[in-house]
């Protein structure tokens, strides 16, 4: 049950971090992953008081699932997990860390800018 939950969790979290990045770029997406960036800026800094700065309920969860399989040297990175996991290696923290917050803000911003200009082009259409 726990591999499957780990599956479940591997899946599901990189789906929600590549669409972070990327669900910008298609029109009938936009919105969502505006969305999303926000919930998740609110999981970092809103939940990230109380829990930490950074705090995701799913890397939570997931960490309790691989510790009952057995693996207690978890990083605080989910992203840094993730990379080590699939390559093998033992990338810097603080290094993955400054990438995802760069890589964050840039995919928050585009994301406002084409979801302003989304709008703005849906209202000039809808004048009579």
């Amino acid at each position: 049950m726990y591999t499957f939950l780990d599956f479940i969790f591997l899946f599901i979290h990189s789906f929600i971090i590549i669409f972070n990045l990327f669900g910008w770029i298609w029109r009938k997406t936009r919105k969502a992953n505006l969305i999303l960036l926000l919930a998740t800026a609110g999981s970092w800094f809103i939940l990230g008081i109380w829990y930490g700065i950074g705090y995701c309920p799913l890397t939570d969860w997931h960490w309790q699932v691989l510790q009952k399989m057995g693996n207690n040297n978890l990083p605080n990175s989910y992203v840094k997990y993730l990379i080590d996991r699939i390559f093998g290696t033992d990338i810097s923290a603080t290094g993955v860390d400054i990438w995802v917050a760069g890589l964050f803000l840039t995919a928050l911003i585009l994301s406002i800018v084409v979801n302003i200009k989304t709008k703005r082009i849906e209202n000039i259409t809808d004048l009579p």
